[in-house]
């Protein structure tokens, strides 16, 4: 299908030339995102103000048009592809930074402000966003709001619903809402900041979001550790929480990443290293370097340490930024989950996905933030080969069967799209299920709004 002609004419009066594109070659790349599946959209209309998408909005609930938001298309489950056909609405010129106060500790941004970007204008005030998903130098505000980012930092700060203070949203039909503002606290009606974010753009258009900052932390410091074994990695995470200690940040790397990692470029750790730890601290600089001393002795026999400070990290944390490069020397194709485990089951969850992985003759990197259980599973293999890829889709099944065995959650923080849209069954169950397609319908009753996703 596609927009009749009338309904060209309609656009072209809400938006300039260059705020639509029905060009193949221009719609093409918003047809798809990180996700790596496609669909061609019907138009791309990119508009520049709040008045602009209320009209697009209005226009789009009179005709029955699909509309699918999107910023910077940085998420891996496909929640922006078109798959139902409709216009993707574009975020990309609605990207300033409209205000940052030192004095409330607020921001108040547009959706298309890179994420990096914001924490770069509050460290220039002293001030600190801490949500950091991988993505964090070319993701967007607007995209960490529809899947609730979190990133490494989360074990400590939380993940990106803890920072909206507010929001302004664009409904199917075109009214806008405002759901806080620039308060601390706000307990007036019910929670629709937490209804909206997470959602993934399927109950409204966010135009506007305040957000939340904090005093900027004065130091910083990191250790990477090195064990013979993932038991003693783990063990060592239960000795740190145990001590009292929250770091900022605590990730975990098996053997296999440890592998791909030296083949990539040569690493400083021995050959019988099984797994490594990535601990961050943060706050004042005595207290931090206590708690690091602390954190050291309850390292279980590690086999290698490397510490660093301030600035000086980025030696460390480039490795754990190297591994998605690395990854494509074991394969051309990529299939990755996120999955949530219970802390406790971290070392059944490792067995169950090499089980899996070997099930199907794949090679998979594991790893991820586990001071909040939060694993990030790549099955690697070669895309050209279509028998391989059916092996890849059976075994992401498995996983997900496998983490919900396991009391888990099939997602921590990219969301459901249409990856996983599957398993909604199981999670959060057809009865819940139903619940929230009742909500979706009072926001939207037409199902105009990024049909097929989320719910």
């Amino acid at each position: 299908m596609s927009l009749k002609k009338s309904q060209v004419r309609d656009l072209g009066k809400i938006l300039p030339n260059d705020g639509l594109l029905f060009n193949p070659a221009e719609k093409l790349i918003y047809g798809t995102d990180a996700g790596r599946r496609f669909a061609m959209p019907w138009a791309v209309v990119l508009p520049e103000t709040v008045e602009q998408v209320r009209q697009i909005m209005h226009w789009a609930g009179q005709e029955k048009v699909p509309v699918i938001p999107r910023a910077r298309g940085t998420n891996v489950v496909s929640a922006c592809v078109p798959q139902a056909g409709g216009i993707v609405l574009s975020c990309l010129k609605l990207g300033r930074i409209l205000s940052l106060s030192s004095r409330d500790f607020t921001a108040h941004v547009q959706p298309g402000v890179i994420t990096h970007e914001l924490q770069q204008a509050a460290a220039a005030k002293g001030l600190f966003y801490p949500p950091d998903p991988a993505s964090v130098r070319i993701c967007s505000i607007g995209g960490n709001i529809a899947t609730n980012a979190g990133g490494m930092r989360a074990v400590k700060y939380g993940v990106t619903r803890d920072y909206v203070l507010g929001l302004e949203v664009v409904l199917p039909g075109g009214e806008l809402i405002s759901t806080g503002g620039k308060v601390h606290k706000n307990v007036v009606g019910l929670d629709l900041n937490s209804l909206m974010v997470g959602s993934e753009g399927c109950l409204g258009v966010v135009v506007g979001a305040w957000i939340k900052l904090l005093p900027r932390p004065a130091y910083a410091s990191t250790i990477m550790a090195c064990f013979e074994s993932e038991e003693q990695a783990l063990e060592s995470v239960d000795q740190i929480f145990g001590a009292g200690l929250l770091p900022c940040a605590l990730e975990f790397l098996p053997r296999e990443v440890l592998q791909c990692l030296s083949a990539y470029s040569g690493m400083p750790w021995p050959d019988n290293a099984g797994a490594a730890l990535m601990v961050q601290c943060d706050g004042l600089k005595g207290s931090v370097r206590q708690e690091m001393a602390e954190a050291r002795k309850r390292l279980k026999e590690p086999v290698y340490v490397d510490e660093a400070e301030n600035s000086d990290q980025e030696r460390i944390w480039e490795l754990r930024r190297l591994i998605n490069p690395a990854s494509f020397r074991l394969g051309s194709g990529k299939a990755s989950d996120d999955v949530s485990i219970p802390r406790g089951s971290l070392l059944k969850a490792m067995q169950g996905i090499r089980r899996i992985a070997g099930n199907h003759s794949l090679q998979v990197l594991a790893f991820g933030h586990v001071g909040d259980g939060n694993l990030h599973v790549n099955f690697m293999y070669d895309d050209k080969q279509q028998v391989v890829q059916k092996e890849v889709q059976k075994a992401r099944a498995e996983l997900l069967e496998l983490v919900l065995d396991l009391g888990g959650s099939m997602s921590g923080e990219h969301g459901v799209g249409l990856s996983k849209r599957g398993f909604l069954n199981r999670q959060p169950g057809l009865a819940a299920l139903e619940i929230m397609r009742g909500i979706k319908k009072v926001f939207d009753p037409d199902g105009i709004l990024n049909p097929g996703k989320a719910i």
